[in-house]
Formats: C-alpha cells, structure tokens, sequence
C-alpha cells in the first residue's frame, strides 16, 4: 500500500533533514499508528504519503504508483488545529467536499460540476452514509463551528470516509477532544477498520497497545514495529526521555489496578 525507498526531505537544505533515509513498507489491510515527538517529521511523512510534498532524494509510492495519481483512493483527516472554525459552512457541505475525489470525480467535467456546489444524488446520499456511519447525521444542518470538539472530529472523519477510501488518513484525531469522547472515537476505529486500512498519527500512545497492528516510529529516522514489539525501551529511545510503559486495555481488577515488575499495569496511560 505505501513503499518508500532511501527518502529524505529538507525544508532547507542548509539545515538538518526532517526525515533522513527513510525506507519502510506498509502493507494493504494495516492498522499503523505513526508515533513520535513534536517536531519528529510525523506530519511530513504523511505529506509524502499524500503526495503533497516530493522527496528531496528517494522515492514514494501509494498502491504502487506516485502519490498523486492515486491518493483519490485515500480519505484524509486533518488535524483539528488546522480548520477554520469561523468558516461559514454546515455540516453537510463539509463532507460533501470530500466527494470531490470519488469515483466519477476526477474528469474535469464532474471535478468542475462539483467545485460549484452540483452534487448529484449518489453524493448526497454517501455523505448522509458517512455521517450516520459517525453518529453525526442529525447534525448535518447544523453550522461546523458551533460543534464540541468530538463532534467536529467525526464530522471531519465523515468527510474522509464519503469517497469510500481503501485508506484512511487521520492526523491527530484525538487533540481537542475529550476523554470520553476519545475513548469512543478508538472503538469507533476498529469498526472502520473492517472496510478500509488506517494510518493515524498520534500522541496518544495508549491507543497503541489496544488497535494497531504496528507502530511508525518517527524521530526523523524512522522505523517501523509490530506492536508486540512496542515497550518502553523503545519510547525512551523515540522520546529521548525516561519513561514508563502502562497498558491501557480495561483489566483492571475489583481490588484496584495491580504495577508488575516491569512496570505494567492492568489500567492506565504512558507517562512521562
């Protein structure tokens, strides 16, 4: 589904790569979670994915092919901090847009028809899909600014997934909303899961230990694990600090949370 081979990119060529020598393979079917600190390169390697940046050396391939010919086949998820919430627009016209890319979207006669707002049928009829797939549909007159930060999340999930992606791309889908809501939004996932593979960049650590199937490991090298492999060890190396491995999986017992020798625990976070 995603190769790259020796890639490197620099914002500027007189300063450190953002990523260096980056050779990984993500097969069809995966769950991968992208995992790093800020500033590590987890953004960039997503725009190489996509296709919204070329690699300084190296090269990139999506489905088999460069990025750009074949991203349609991809529903991205931006990050919340990245929208205009004062933006006039419903519910509804955010996921419509992301029916610009469908099937039947990329001539330029029915890319056109759709960038002025002429939706057909089948469009309307996936976004209204996509909503209720999110638990949103009530919402789709409703304007995106006024909702919680769970719902806008879903909300933007929805507009991923209306062009029936065979990837879902979700950069940082639990900033800005809460515990609970999160909580939801990762059993949620593991529905979506069954119809399409999913890339997610995360802070959230915890998550990984309960769904993905393996952990991009970004820090402008990058390495790739399967999850079994994921411990503690390799968060100090990632992170470059002292921390300690707590699994998040809901065993906790009648007599409170039990702390192993190893410093794992039936219930719980990473922490610093």
């Amino acid at each position: 589904m995603i190769e790259l081979k020796d890639v490197s990119y620099y914002y500027d060529m007189g300063k450190a790569p953002a990523l260096e020598d980056v050779t990984i393979t993500i097969p069809k079917g995966e769950f991968a979670s992208i995992v790093g600190p800020n500033g590590g390169g987890k953004s960039t390697l997503i725009k190489l994915f996509l296709g919204l940046l070329e690699p300084t050396q190296g090269s990139v391939k999506l489905f088999g092919d460069a990025p750009r010919k074949t991203r349609y086949r991809v529903g991205y998820a931006p990050q919340q901090a990245r929208v205009d919430f004062k933006f006039p627009i419903n519910v509804m016209d955010v996921v419509l847009a992301g029916r610009f890319g469908a099937s039947g979207g990329k001539t330029p006669r029915s890319l056109g028809r759709r960038l002025f707002g002429r939706f057909t049928k089948e469009d309307r009829e996936r976004a209204i899909a996509a909503l209720d797939k999110m638990g949103v549909a009530h919402l789709r007159g409703k304007s995106f600014g006024d909702l919680s930060g769970g719902q806008r999340q879903r909300v933007l999930i929805a507009r991923a997934l209306a062009s029936d992606p065979e990837l879902l791309v979700l950069d940082e889908p639990t900033n800005n909303v809460d515990p609970s809501s999160a909580e939801k939004f990762y059993s949620l996932l593991s529905d979506l899961h069954q119809n399409a593979s999913i890339l997610m960049a995360s802070h959230d650590l915890g998550v990984v230990s309960q769904l993905v199937d393996s952990v991009v490991c970004v820090n402008r090298h990058v390495r790739i694990h399967p999850t079994s492999e994921f411990n503690g060890e390799m968060v100090r190396e990632l992170y470059n600090s002292d921390v300690r491995l707590v699994r998040h999986d809901h065993r906790c017992s009648e007599t409170g949370h039990t702390r192993c020798a190893d410093e794992v625990c039936a219930h719980g976070e990473w922490r610093d």
